[in-house]
């Protein structure tokens, strides 16, 4: 893996402790309105409880519970002085 990926199954053990891992389920797969990477819905139960987590895939490889920052506009410094 390359540095700061982790795989999703590690954040989500981490985030919801899962004894045995087997608790939790994937609901749903999809990707965020940018386009930009990925998304996964992670339920699990506690007690009565529903528990449901989105995960995101980032640019370094890495499954976080916030969605990646948008791309912001950048300009070249090298067009101005062109």
């Amino acid at each position: 893996m390359k540095t700061g990926e982790q795989s999703l199954r590690f954040v989500v053990e981490k985030w919801l402790g899962l004894q045995p891992p087997e608790s939790a389920r994937v609901t749903a797969v999809g990707r965020p309105r940018s386009g930009k990477g990925r998304f996964v819905c992670v339920e699990t139960v506690y007690g009565s409880e529903r528990l449901a987590l989105f995960f995101f895939r980032h640019d370094d490889g890495c499954w976080k519970v916030f969605p990646p920052a948008p791309a912001l506009p950048e300009m070249a410094l090298e067009r101005l002085f062109a």
